[in-house]
């Protein structure tokens, strides 16, 4: 039997995701992102998929590191207009019965009390099936939309972060013992006061000293993503994250990530395929070889310049406007994603210096990631090749177009590899977390925040007025 690969649906509510100006070709949807019958769609066609999850990004700011403004950004519609990613959850799940939702939602700017809410609501609204993507923020835009002068440091964003999820752990984990709600009609008891606990936290950034607002949900912790692949992002999601996507322009580049996430994850006490990971890529398929390749050259044809410029600005920190087509990136800095930059300044496939033009160029369909061409047989091939190089355990699939592009993955690659052996054939039963893992639907207990339940080694309290250990 080959190693089972898996797909998530990377997605957002804006017009152009990863792919700048391929919202032009005839036949792409995502203008319909305002549209609730688009996210159904999106939905049944990833269930239909065997998919993990329809994985949906955000931002809060605008991409105007690029030219110093935001009017590059505007005009090829990259990321903006942007909408809530939160409310396609429940959206998608009431249209399906298995697949998953990640959604994204930063570290920063919204307090954990009312975030924790959230996520309880989606939880229970989706019957366990909701995933968190945990992000510190990189652009400097959303920092600005929110009253502070820019973004922290990048290891102070991590920071701040770790204290947020203890205070979102505290609240899901510790809080609400299981038996807590009894709906008691008789004794006119809905919930039993003893057993909702205050979290009395008092940290350097949060002070939370009461309860959460919400009961236990199926999962309480939704399963934690997160993408950080820094030398800090590594060791922030080997304490949390449950499922970690990477980009990497190249398979070395990709196996290097991936060999220091295993090892992190064993530092951190947890076994090494304790976190699914996925690599950022895009197919592009048809149903012959040439087919594909026409296909390709077609999608490229309305691939912008320009656009690609905005989001690599962004996601590097730097302004490309100031650099020449054919100019190596050099050894700088960045305060955006550290990683991202770091595997821009090795060499490409070829053993080559990167340079913007080259950048650019692999921009226009996928944004960080590979992109792989071919009939299903030769995609699959490329697939169960990186999965045995690398290690990685799936693909988080960027669109060229929507839906199409994941229509084609589902009707084409996925029954060649469920042929091979190499693909589920149907979804495990129960949460997004059993389905994930085969094991149950709360968080292990040697996960960090499996150690913040009522009684658990770093739980906070001792009764429900909220008197006991204090949060840090």
């Amino acid at each position: 039997m080959s190693r089972q690969i898996r797909f998530n649906a990377f997605e957002m509510n804006c017009v152009a995701h990863q792919s700048p100006g391929l919202w032009r070709r005839p036949g792409d949807e995502a203008w319909k992102y305002k549209d609730m019958d688009y996210w159904q769609n999106i939905a049944r066609i990833a269930e239909r998929g065997v998919f993990d999850s329809v994985f949906i990004a955000d931002v809060l700011g605008t991409y105007d590191v690029f030219g110093g403004n935001d009017l590059a950004a505007i005009r090829q519609g990259a990321q903006v207009p942007v909408n809530d990613p939160l409310q396609l959850a429940v959206i998608g799940a009431g249209v399906t019965e298995n697949v998953g939702f990640g959604i994204t939602a930063g570290t920063a700017f919204e307090h954990p009390v009312p975030f924790a809410r959230r996520l309880s609501t989606l939880d229970h609204l989706t019957r366990g099936r909701v995933g968190w993507n945990v992000v510190t923020g990189y652009l400097p835009s959303a920092a600005r939309n929110l009253g502070q002068k820019d973004q922290l440091a990048h290891d102070a964003r991590y920071d701040h972060a770790d204290e947020y999820l203890e205070v979102v752990y505290k609240l899901l984990e510790g809080s609400w013992e299981d038996d807590a709600v009894v709906r008691d009609a008789e004794a006119g008891v809905f919930a039993v006061p003893e057993k909702v606990h205050h979290i009395g936290h008092h940290g350097t950034y949060f002070d939370v000293p009461g309860i959460h607002l919400s009961e236990p949900s199926p999962q309480r912790t939704p399963v934690v993503f997160q993408a950080g692949a820094s030398p800090r992002g590594v060791r922030f999601a080997a304490e949390n994250a449950e499922a970690i996507f990477i980009g990497g322009p190249t398979k070395a580049a990709a196996k290097s990530t991936v060999a220091r996430i295993r090892a992190a994850l064993v530092q951190a006490g947890r076994d090494p395929y304790d976190a699914k990971i996925y690599l950022l890529s895009s197919i592009v398929t048809d149903e012959t070889s040439a087919g594909a390749r026409a296909k390709y050259a077609d999608l490229l044809s309305y691939a912008t310049v320009e656009g690609a410029q905005v989001f690599f600005s962004g996601w590097l920190g730097i302004d490309l406007s100031r650099y020449d087509l054919d100019e190596p990136l050099g050894n700088v800095e960045s305060n955006a994603i550290q990683s991202a930059l770091e595997a821009f300044q090795g060499e490409n496939d070829r053993g080559e210096t990167w340079t913007v033009r080259d950048i650019v160029r692999l921009g226009g369909i996928g944004g960080q990631g590979q992109v792989f061409v071919g009939d299903p047989g030769e995609v699959a091939d490329t697939l169960q090749e990186i999965v045995e190089e690398t290690d990685v355990d799936g693909f988080n699939l960027a669109y060229a177009t929507t839906p199409g592009t994941f229509e084609d993955v589902v009707d084409l690659v996925v029954p060649e590899l469920q042929a091979r052996g190499a693909y589920p054939e149907e979804y495990a039963a129960g949460t997004l977390r059993h389905k994930l893992f085969g094991r149950g639907d709360r968080l292990p207990a040697h996960h960090r925040g499996a150690q913040y339940r009522v009684g658990g080694p770093l739980s906070t309290v001792d009764d429900v007025t909220g008197t006991g250990r204090p949060g840090r």
